[in-house]
């Protein structure tokens, strides 16, 4: 099934006069990481078919300064949101919806005390709410009976106490759902936060993402499923590490809704 995709910019709104339902932040692996821009047209697809009015700011996004902030580099942080803010505030967006919860913790909780103060919903929430709205079907399709293990994104969950949202999307799939012995608030990092993303592990013993992949397959998944770009590309990677990536998938929840009914 071959959608068109629909994805207008907040510019184009303006110049109409109209104000979307929501702003799509896309994030930066969203819009330049190959594997991450497939949950972003997921996504994108999904608003197209539960006819969300949505809008991207398209290259007048900025990173949001998550991995600055994170390494310590607080002008930089400050410098990239008081950007940014300038922009939405411009838009009057009230409204946000991201793929990645980096962005959506720092737009959430960080960036009201520099005067940018918006509602912010992380994609399995907002899924969640269309869901419970009737304006999204969800059916078990191709992944109907399938272990499936999640992992929980720190930014989400014990940063943000978003543990069922994911969970409630991944059963309407009708999916064999089994947790992980560190999950939830328990659960175990990926090893990608912390601006940890854009560097190579110090040495140790084992790097984290493999300890974490580890305890997905010891759950003899055919799919992890993730709701980051970051941790989606640790757990890849970490599948990848065990050979194991013939027979186990890492797919972003959006993407299983999404592709639940195409085949």
């Amino acid at each position: 099934m071959n959608e068109v995709l629909k994805v207008p910019t907040m510019a184009q709104y303006m110049a109409e006069g109209k104000q979307p339902e929501v702003l799509f932040w896309v994030g930066c692996a969203g819009s330049f990481d190959d594997r991450a821009k497939k949950i972003t047209k997921a996504f994108a697809k999904l608003l197209n078919r539960c006819q969300v009015d949505f809008a991207v700011l398209g290259t007048e996004e900025g990173c949001t300064g998550d991995p600055a902030k994170r390494a310590g580099n607080e002008f930089l942080f400050q410098m990239q949101a008081l950007m940014n803010i300038q922009v939405l505030d411009g838009y009057e967006v009230k409204k946000i919806v991201t793929t990645c919860p980096h962005c959506f913790n720092t737009l959430k909780n960080e960036y009201p005390e520099l005067g940018g103060s918006y509602e912010v919903m992380h994609h399995t929430q907002f899924l969640k709410a269309l869901l419970n709205e009737g304006r999204l079907k969800v059916e078990g399709g191709m992944f109907k009976g399938k272990r499936i293990t999640y992992h929980d994104p720190c930014y989400l969950g014990r940063a943000n106490n978003e543990y069922e949202a994911p969970r409630d999307l991944l059963r309407k799939l009708e999916v064999e759902l089994v947790e992980m012995k560190r999950c939830k608030s328990r659960g175990l990092c990926c090893g990608a936060g912390g601006a940890q993303m854009f560097k190579e592990p110090e040495k140790g013993n084992k790097d984290i993402n493999i300890e974490r992949t580890e305890e997905a397959l010891e759950t003899e998944p055919t799919i992890i499923a993730a709701g980051c770009p970051f941790c989606n590309t640790m757990m890849t990677d970490g599948v990848k590490a065990k050979e194991k990536e013939n027979d186990i998938q890492v797919m972003d929840v959006a993407e299983m809704i999404a592709n639940a009914a195409d085949l």
